[in-house]
């Protein structure tokens, strides 16, 4: 628990404040016995105690009043003079008050005349007492600016996490729009020679629509959702390519349960799809790899089309655009995006993003929360 953790809490806030003027006391009382030993005269630890302790659970007792007039009164730009002016007034009556009630404490401890210990008080704290006043003022103005500083600071990562939630959000209603409009126009196609064909699309459509839209306000998942839903899309490619389309999956057992960017594998399937299979007539195969390296989860799609070439480097569309801008949103600089050639000479696609499970995600959120 913190200190900014106590300060939050009202009855942490009173046992500290309570803590605080009682240790300044007992300091006192020890300094105050330890002089007076030493110069020989007779001050029992009791005595030394009991002074002490009157003397600044009284300063406690005012400082409550003088808290609030320090709020209230802050030296603000163009407020000084207003406040410096409260201020000298609130010190001359605090140390007034303080002397009135530590007299009056003196005579039920030690029986004294409320006259004669006023008297000595007046002489001998007068000066002493402002400077308590003006220190309490310091102090609680000190507060009072680092809890303002904590509140924009608190604000200011609500606004940034709001900020980033809406681009994520964004940026995957572009997505499903832009995978949407490329299957529909498949069917179109579809339709006109195999209509049985195109119906087991619209069904499979209707299956992948409906999981995607139920992690919609989902940013991560685990691999194995991922590769759920990454199966209900191929199953549609499937539908449209027939034999011309093989899939070869290589993920690693201790990938599976890894969180992922929901949706991060469709458009670069699509992408290899759509450029390394779509414009051959020839059987293509589309291969995705995931495995744990140390702390980071690298995943990889790759296809044994054209790939790239100097003439014609590969040009990023808005699937390939998407997932790097949703990359950067969700992990900045901790990941790693790269466009090359694959193994077989096709484009190959790979990503590397820190390593956690779903628990560790929820341990790290809570964590930025406190």
């Amino acid at each position: 628990m913190t200190l900014a953790t106590v300060l939050e809490n009202r009855v942490g806030k009173w046992v500290l404040w309570f803590l605080f003027w009682t240790l300044l006391g007992l300091s006192y009382a020890s300094s105050y016995y330890i002089s007076s030993a030493k110069a020989g005269w007779e001050v029992t630890w009791k005595k030394a105690v009991s002074d002490s302790l009157g003397d600044w659970y009284v300063f406690a007792l005012l400082s409550i009043p003088v808290g609030a007039l320090a709020r209230s009164f802050r030296f603000d730009a163009g407020k000084w003079a207003r406040s410096l002016a409260v201020h000298a007034l609130g010190s001359a009556a605090f140390s007034l008050v303080y002397m009135v009630l530590r007299a009056g404490l003196g005579c039920w401890q030690f029986g004294a005349a409320f006259s004669d210990a006023f008297k000595v008080l007046l002489v001998k704290t007068w000066h002493y007492n402002l400077l308590i006043y003006w220190v309490i003022v310091a102090v609680s103005q000190a507060f009072d600016y680092y809890r303002k500083y904590r509140e924009r600071e608190l604000h200011a990562s609500e606004l940034e996490k709001h900020l980033a939630q809406a681009k994520l959000q964004a940026l995957q209603m572009q997505l499903n729009p832009h995978f949407l409009f490329n299957t529909l126009h498949s069917i179109s196609s579809l339709m006109h020679k195999d209509v049985e064909a195109a119906d087991r699309m619209i069904m499979r459509l209707s299956d992948l629509l409906r999981a995607a839209l139920e992690g919609a306000e989902t940013q991560e998942v685990s691999l194995r959702k991922e590769l759920d839903l990454l199966q209900l899309y191929l199953g549609i490619e499937q539908i449209r390519f027939g034999e011309r389309l093989s899939v070869k999956m290589d993920i690693a057992p201790e990938a599976m349960e890894a969180q992922v960017p929901n949706l991060i594998l469709q458009p670069l399937v699509e992408n290899a799809i759509r450029h390394g299979i779509e414009p051959r007539s020839r059987p293509g195969r589309v291969e995705v790899h995931a495995c744990r390296q140390a702390d980071a989860l690298s995943l990889e799609v790759c296809d044994n089309g054209n790939g790239m070439t100097t003439a014609k480097p590969a040009r990023e569309g808005v699937g390939l655009s998407n997932t790097r801008a949703r990359l950067r949103e969700l992990y900045g600089e901790a990941h790693r995006f790269e466009l090359g050639t694959g193994p077989e000479g096709g484009l190959r696609v790979g990503l590397t993003i820190p390593y956690r499970t779903a628990n560790e995600s929820n341990e790290n959120s809570n964590a930025h929360r406190g």
